[in-house]
């Protein structure tokens, strides 16, 4: 079961008694929540048939009431129980979701936690109802999921804005939607985004990113690394030392894994890196270290690390442990 299949199915008017949205990747659950709210019902119904709880201030006699009720002028109510985590006794729901009403459409939003699949009550809501549990996306992911984003959106997207834009929002769906939608309102009439867009309108640096900066030490470009370093450093937010290295380290992990595959085609480093610049990136990176440079760099990516934090460093500036360190890698 997926977001789209159950909002699918709520557009055919097919529903359940009680959706138990549950894991720890909020966009999913947001999205059903969100259709839940403002969709299911129409702007006459839900003044009298929508109900909404939050976790932290509800108590569960009162939402079980709520379900209790039956709809006024429609077929169906909406009741929500929002970051639902934050219950107490949320486990007293179980009397209710066992014998459900019918004309009762409950949802219930439980981010970052799942249910013990063991309990009774996670069979209860299997049995009675839909469980719909939501994982993270891996790195490797984003790429293709925010590629088929931005097309949904009626709009393109070069490679390298696209790299640009994901590795530095990250695993944050519901920030790279909210970046797209002002890219689009800001793209007006055009349809292709390009670096320059990114750069305008989120702010990220398309010729100072942690993306050129691999991009340096894979080429052995020691001054364009340094320049890199130096904007960082006169802009911290830019490029944080917490967020360069284990990205850095991510990167560099890839290479690494290359030296163990079989097949080192393109197409098959493809599927590691899920762009193109970042593979010809590699295969020079390769070219200009050597298995055991590379390895080096990993090594050297995990002292630096650990130095961030203050394990056998006096104090270094950040700017100055980034610059030895790629000066260490490059010799």
């Amino acid at each position: 079961m997926s977001a789209e299949k159950i909002i699918g199915d709520w557009k055919k008017k097919n529903f359940k008694p009680v959706y138990w949205l549950e894991g720890d990747e909020p966009y999913y659950i947001d999205m059903v929540v969100n259709f839940a709210e403002h969709h299911i019902l129409t702007e006459s119904e839900a003044g009298f048939n929508l109900t909404i709880f939050y976790g932290r201030d509800a108590d569960w006699p009162s939402v079980v009431n709520a379900c209790m009720r039956y709809p006024m002028f429609a077929e169906k109510q909406v009741v929500l129980l929002k970051e639902a985590q934050h219950m107490k006794d949320i486990d007293k729901l179980e009397g209710y979701v066992s014998k459900p009403l019918s004309s009762t459409i409950f949802v219930i939003a439980y981010k970052d936690k799942k249910l013990d699949g063991r309990t009774k009550f996670n069979k209860v809501i299997k049995e009675k109802g839909e469980l719909f549990t939501t994982k993270k996306l891996y790195d490797n992911q984003l790429p293709e999921w925010t590629s088929q984003m931005i097309s949904s959106h009626g709009l393109t997207i070069s490679a390298k804005a696209l790299t640009l834009l994901v590795d530095h929002i990250g695993n944050d769906l519901n920030r790279l939607q909210n970046e797209v939608e002002k890219l689009s309102v800001n793209l007006a009439t055009r349809k292709n985004i390009t670096e320059e867009d990114i750069e305008t309108y989120i702010g990220i640096s398309k010729e100072f990113n942690v993306f050129e900066l691999q991009d340096a030490i894979a080429q052995k470009n020691l001054a364009k690394a340094i320049r890199i370093i130096q904007y960082f450093a006169a802009n911290p937010k830019a490029g944080p030392i917490q967020l360069l290295l284990p990205t850095l380290y991510s990167y560099f992990s890839k290479i690494y894994t290359i030296y163990g595959m079989d097949n080192k085609s393109e197409q098959s480093l493809f599927s590691l890196f899920r762009n193109n610049f970042a593979v010809k990136a590699a295969q020079l990176a390769m070219s200009n270290y050597g298995y055991e440079g590379v390895e080096r760099i990993i090594l050297l990516l995990h002292q630096y690390n650990l130095r961030s934090i203050g394990i056998n460093d006096g104090g270094t500036d950040d700017a100055d442990l980034m610059k030895e360190m790629v000066v260490k890698m490059m010799h």
